[in-house]
């Protein structure tokens, strides 16, 4: 089959890359080059990068204006392929291949649709979540579905390993998704159930809520470790102002050792010797086991704890849940 690829941070490109082993990839389509860095320098995409080192063709519209239109047309694709391409394609171009473009999406949709898919079912404590194959349609992941596959979401699941997981099935559901194309059976089926939906992260979508529960704040951390972090900041103590993210932590039901009798939310109360430190929640206890503190690298929450001159009592600031 000849296609036409859009996609283009690195998740993308482990998808093109899979690809190119036993398709025709006639074209790829990526977001323009940004500047990245302390130095500015301009990046190519990581989906250009595999397209320039398998000389595949590149575009990079910021818009599609009618000279990208016809030079994609020109190419007469079968399919394309669309994977965290960045923004919404136009039907102008999407039904430019002659089966038109599918969009491998990581949830069971109409669940989750939108960009950050994988961290919302994580935030959200989901059980489940799985990949989705579809045809793209003027608006956003509602088209029929060709491929559907499942997978659980283990209670020690991240942003990170959830997505290696999920890439994984997704090679699963791409293939597939071709094979059905050949068959010709490949109509798909339209989406059912409650649509939810799953908005790009900001930097505020990690900050926590210390009025919310124990589970919450640990899914909440699991669910932004690759970005943008579930973090705080202290407005006591010697670390008063700092920020600080919190990489992993488990729900407790008590404050080991009980060592203040203060329960307010956002106050660290007690210690788990060569573990944790242990902050008071709306609801249970967070026992903090990987940081990072400003300016630093990510540690073990103990050894920040050592050599920050924190004590028990201090708080975090409160957000209103």
């Amino acid at each position: 089959m000849k296609i036409i690829f859009f996609g283009t941070p690195e998740i993308a490109a482990q998808f093109l890359r899979e690809i190119i082993k036993t398709e025709n990839v006639a074209a790829v389509v990526t977001q323009p080059d940004k500047p990245a860095g302390r130095g500015r320098q301009v990046l190519f995409t990581k989906v250009k990068s595999v397209a320039v080192e398998n000389n595949i063709p590149v575009f990079q519209p910021a818009k599609f204006d009618a000279g990208v239109i016809n030079s994609l047309s020109d190419l007469k694709a079968d399919v394309g392929v669309v994977i965290s391409y960045g923004k919404l394609i136009p039907k102008q171009v999407f039904t430019l291949p002659a089966l038109g473009c599918f969009n491998i999406h990581f949830s069971l949709l109409p669940k989750y649709r939108g960009a950050a898919p994988i961290q919302t079912a994580l935030i959200n404590g989901e059980p489940e979540t799985g990949v989705s194959t579809f045809w793209l349609e003027e608006t956003l992941d509602t088209g029929p579905v060709i491929v559907e596959k499942h997978a659980p979401i283990n209670p020690q699941d991240d942003a990170i390993t959830l997505e290696d997981k999920l890439v994984t099935l997704g090679f699963e559901a791409l293939f597939e998704t071709f094979s059905k194309i050949a068959s010709g059976a490949c109509a798909g089926t339209a989406q059912k159930g409650t649509p939810s939906f799953a908005p790009s992260l900001t930097k505020e979508s990690g900050k926590i809520a210390w009025e919310k529960s124990a589970r919450e704040i640990v899914n909440l951390a699991r669910g932004t470790r690759k970005w943008p972090g579930a973090w705080t900041k202290f407005f006591t103590g010697s670390q008063s102002g700092k920020t600080i993210k919190i990489l992993k932590a488990r729900a407790l039901d008590s404050c080991p050792g009980e060592l203040i009798p203060v329960k307010e939310p956002g106050t660290i109360c007690g210690l788990i010797k060569n573990d944790s430190f242990v902050v008071a929640c709306g609801s249970g206890f967070l026992a903090v086991e990987e940081v990072v503190a400003e300016g630093k690298k990510p540690m073990p929450a103990w050894a920040y704890w050592q050599g920050s001159r924190l004590k028990v009592g201090d708080k975090f600031d409160i957000m209103q849940a």
